[in-house]
């Protein structure tokens, strides 16, 4: 873990304001980015990172470091969105407001490429139609940068779970899209971190 977070979370744990504020600095656009794409709708993403937070700041002080921080506060927030819609398991709430939409450029330049636009809206609705073992899978490794290996432990779940679901994410896409790649063009357009593989 950074030297620095290492030193925030020592300082936030003894009840430091400064160094809870600079964590959230941080920390909060991801987190919120995270759970803007789970739930669908703004104001029930900012609920929810703000109730991250909340159970970031009186858990902190357990926080041992054997994992980087920022998964532990992914873990965190993806059991704070699970514990949410376990609670709203019999409401009408809906993912109606289409988090994708605030992705594609809407003022793009004269050269921009309509097509590829129109394929990132497609993409975007294709993954968010995933059923949500696939669909967290996919926020946390490619939208929110996670490894194989973080993303497992924010799931908690086993690595080669998380590699069998995103290779049966690309199946899918690939049926949906209607994109015939060969095994060749899929390693070119389907990113994977570094020293990582399907």
């Amino acid at each position: 873990m950074d030297s620095r977070i290492k030193s925030l979370c020592k300082r936030a744990g003894r009840a430091d304001k400064n160094a809870a504020c600079e964590l959230l600095k941080i920390y909060y656009a991801d987190i919120y980015s995270y759970l803007r794409r789970l739930c669908g709708g703004a104001a029930d993403a900012e609920d929810l990172t703000q109730q991250t937070f909340l159970k970031v700041w009186s858990s902190l002080d357990g926080f041992a470091g054997r994992s980087r921080f920022s998964t532990w506060l992914y873990r965190i927030a993806h059991n704070t969105y699970i514990d949410s819609q376990r609670a709203n398991a019999g409401s009408s709430r809906n993912r109606s407001d289409q988090w994708w939409a605030e992705c594609i450029d809407k003022n793009p330049g004269p050269f921009a490429n309509v097509a590829e636009r129109q394929l990132a809206r497609r993409l975007y609705e294709t993954v968010d139609q995933l059923d949500d073992d696939k669909r967290h899978v996919v926020h946390l490794h490619y939208y929110q940068g996670l490894s194989i290996r973080e993303t497992a432990k924010v799931l908690n779940i086993a690595t080669s779970t998380v590699k069998y679901r995103l290779r049966e994410v690309f199946k899918i896409l690939r049926i949906k899209l209607g994109a015939q790649e060969t095994s060749t063009q899929q390693e070119q357009t389907i990113p994977i971190a570094k020293g990582e593989s399907l």
